[in-house]
């Protein structure tokens, strides 16, 4: 699992619309050659709306691909969705979400990043010019161990100059099952993992920006209780 780092809200301050591509050169192997085999390219694409067809809250729709497979070919695909909803005049809004996936490791083995459904309230708020979402949800994972478990996200968002330069992310604490169920069990009990994606963009020209993200995990790679912070060089295309 990349994540589940489901923005809740994202991008809801800066337009009622969006939608971006991303390509991003995800440089881990330079950074962790022992864990990871290669360096390669990440296609992202998100498309937000800030107050839906019936006036409830926002929706977001994400779909992400490592295109980490033989020849460049794609080994992996995430999506998520969110929506929120109020019907009432407190800023506190009832947040719904999908996460799932799938991917091909090395040489031929299929893995499924498993269906998460969640649901709980998320806050939005402005502070000293930045943007903030903080949500917390109960989180329902039905795999051959079924995992029922509390997850919290905090999105913020920061224009600068103009907003030229945009910085923006979204760190996810959750728990999970030690034991997944695919194969025969080794451990019980939960684990508590963490997943960050920090991201700095400067504006080239109307719509086209170069920058940067960290992909941040904790217990979620590699050995248990292991950190891993990956960089990427960035492009993007706001349309």
């Amino acid at each position: 699992m990349k994540r589940f780092s489901l923005i809740f809200l994202c991008l809801w301050s800066i337009a009622s619309n969006a939608q971006d591509i991303q390509l991003h050169y995800d440089l881990r192997h330079s950074v962790d050659p022992k864990l990871n085999r290669r360096n390669f390219p990440i296609i992202c694409f998100q498309y937000f709306k800030n107050v839906d067809t019936v006036s409830t809250g926002s929706f977001l729709f994400k779909a992400q691909s490592f295109l980490n497979g033989d020849q460049d070919n794609m080994g992996e695909v995430f999506v998520q969705v969110s929506q929120t909803i109020k019907f009432w005049k407190p800023k506190v809004y009832l947040a719904l979400q999908y996460s799932g996936g799938l991917g091909v490791a090395s040489p031929s083995f299929g893995y499924h990043i498993g269906n998460r459904f969640g649901i709980g309230v998320s806050y939005p708020f402005v502070w000293k010019k930045a943007f903030f979402n903080a949500a917390a949800s109960y989180r329902f994972n039905p795999v051959r161990t079924a995992t029922h478990d509390a997850q919290a996200t905090f999105y913020f968002g920061r224009g600068l100059l103009n907003y030229r330069i945009f910085i923006e992310g979204s760190f996810t604490a959750f728990t999970d099952n030690r034991n997944p169920g695919i194969s025969n069990p080794t451990s019980k009990g939960k684990k508590f993992a963490f997943f960050g994606d920090p991201q700095i963009w400067l504006k080239v020209k109307k719509g086209f920006s170069v920058g940067s993200r960290i992909s941040i995990y904790y217990n979620l790679l590699g050995s248990p209780f292991a950190f891993q912070a990956y960089p990427t060089i960035g492009s993007k295309y706001n349309f």
